[in-house]
């Protein structure tokens, strides 16, 4: 399972409320009309051969009126701590600064599971620090869900099934995770998409499941019936575009058949001669602009060959 690629696509669809959720001290200080842009995750290479360091999803915070200057977050999900590097952050983060000439950069790492792992980092001689980093961290697991059960950020409601819970609140998170998504997000594709977020990291089991359909039955019949109405929309515009193709591909096809057709009774009155079924295949599969071009070649040629032997360009 690909956890990155499931928190990028949440940080892309609510870059502030992530913000505000995975890093809520800095997230504060933005005020003002400011937007928010995700950058390229992989940094420039000085070399073709060169490895290249990537994060999720760097977010660039940008006051338009130039009240000050832009604001990076380095935003890297982590799903076991032990397999943290703040090396590698730290590496990452000089490139980020280097490439955006900026010393305005803000880590961030949030840590799926549970673990211990490295929070500062400290180069020196032993008497002298040369260089001191550190991040800023979430620990999802450590964090309470009943402080951000009825909260009005979406990214901490999606993630209450990563929080600290009793074991046999399971369902009972689950449901309130649902409620949550169908509250604050009104649109049905992406109530689709975090219908199903939700749903991988609650992993119920089928006893689980039941449970949820007994206890919960007006939440189930709404998650089922957001989750029909955006396949259904789905696929409908398939079939819309698929439609609309096949026109355009029919219309195309049938231009072309009618080329073919219109040769063919051409070569005939031209040479006098019956085409030969050779020359009829030859002339069926030829693409529009080979079509074309032996019309073109048919006013000048003295026979058959010269016609059907030029190839556009010739």
């Amino acid at each position: 399972m690909s956890h990155d690629q499931n928190f990028k696509n949440m940080l892309l669809d609510y870059p502030l409320e992530a913000l505000r959720f995975f890093a809520p001290a800095e997230a504060q200080k933005l005020s003002g009309h400011f937007k928010i842009t995700p950058l390229r995750q992989e940094q420039l290479k000085r070399r073709l051969g060169d490895r290249f360091r990537e994060l999720d999803c760097p977010l660039q915070v940008e006051w338009p009126d130039g009240e000050r200057a832009a604001l990076l977050f380095a935003v890297e999900e982590e799903t076991e701590p032990r397999h943290f590097s703040i090396h590698r952050l730290a590496h990452y983060c000089l490139d980020l600064a280097e490439l955006c000439q900026t010393d305005r950069i803000v880590p961030v790492v949030v840590f799926l599971h549970a673990g211990r792992c490295a929070q500062y980092l400290h180069l020196g001689s032993g008497g002298e620090p040369y260089l001191g980093f550190r991040y800023v961290a979430c620990h999802l697991p450590r964090l309470s869900y009943a402080t951000y059960q009825d909260s009005d950020n979406i990214v901490a409601c999606l993630n209450l099934l990563n929080m600290r819970y009793d074991a046999q609140d399971k369902v009972a998170v689950y449901a309130q995770s649902m409620r949550r998504l169908l509250c604050l997000e009104q649109h049905p594709d992406k109530q689709a998409k975090y219908i199903d977020f939700i749903d991988i990291y609650g992993d119920l089991t089928e006893q689980e499941q039941q449970q949820y359909q007994h206890d919960y039955p007006e939440e189930e019949r709404i998650m089922m019936g957001r989750l029909a109405q955006a396949r259904q929309e789905g696929w409908q515009k398939g079939q819309q575009e698929g439609w609309q193709k096949g026109r355009q591909e029919g219309v195309s096809a049938g231009i072309q058949r009618g080329a073919a057709k219109m040769l063919l009774a051409q070569l005939k009155l031209k040479f006098g001669t019956e085409v030969s079924a050779t020359v009829h295949d030859q002339v069926a599969q030829a693409d529009a602009d080979t079509l074309q071009h032996w019309s073109e070649q048919l006013l000048s040629a003295q026979r058959l060959p010269q016609v059907l032997n030029s190839q556009p360009g010739q």
